[in-house]
């Protein structure tokens, strides 16, 4: 696996757990039914909560993890080529669609929770009787569950199209084997010694005087 594949899994999934933490502790400090107070038979009185922090913050942790797994994946319907294989681009585009219909529904209960816990003195009138917005049980805890899924097929979808990318990337063909390379000596034509050959000196002196 590439460096840069482990850096981006790394940092989405640092922002997933981040923000599932301050979606369960938003959960935690949420404000309660029974910690509303009347001043009035009319009028709420809403105590402080860091309910509100949290969702926010719990919000945007997840939707930075969002931007950053698809801005580094890209298109998927641009990945789809004959050197792709199938079965990872249709896994791909699973966790890429259920993705983000997951973070869709997480940011969407993060906000909600985090603006029903900044209220100050609003009431409901129902049927003659006035009512106080709380959040309902569950609210932070679900969206939280919804964060960690939607990251986590984020991950797998960015690896998944990643590794298939780099597998068969036409630009980059595996490098060639180098096999050994022979050695030899060069060859010379070996020369034959000759004995000398003795000639007549009667022999030699006519072939001079010739």
């Amino acid at each position: 696996m590439e460096r840069k594949v482990i850096i981006i899994s790394g940092v989405v999934g640092f922002l997933g757990l981040l923000s599932a933490v301050t979606g369960f502790a938003a959960e935690a400090t949420r404000v309660k039914g029974s910690q509303v107070q009347f001043s009035s038979p009319s009028e709420c009185v809403y105590p402080r909560s860091p309910a509100l922090g949290l969702g926010l913050t719990a919000a945007m942790a997840l939707m930075v993890a969002q931007i950053i797994v698809n801005v580094a994946s890209g298109c998927v319907c641009c990945r789809k080529g004959p050197h792709q294989s199938g079965s990872n681009w249709t896994l791909a585009l699973i966790c890429f669609v259920v993705s983000w219909f997951t973070f869709v529904i997480a940011f969407l209960l993060l906000l909600t929770g985090a603006a029903l816990n900044d209220q100050h003195g609003e009431e409901s009138l129902y049927f003659g009787n006035y009512y106080c917005y709380v959040v309902k049980p569950g609210v932070f805890a679900g969206a939280a569950v919804l964060s960690l899924a939607s990251v986590a097929l984020g991950i797998i979808y960015y690896i998944s199209l990643t590794s298939t990318k780099n597998s068969n990337d036409p630009w980059h063909p595996p490098a060639p084997s180098q096999g050994g390379i022979a050695m030899g000596h060069p060859q010379f034509p070996s020369q034959t010694s000759q004995d000398p050959v003795f000639v007549h000196e009667d022999t030699y002196m006519r072939r001079i005087s010739t």
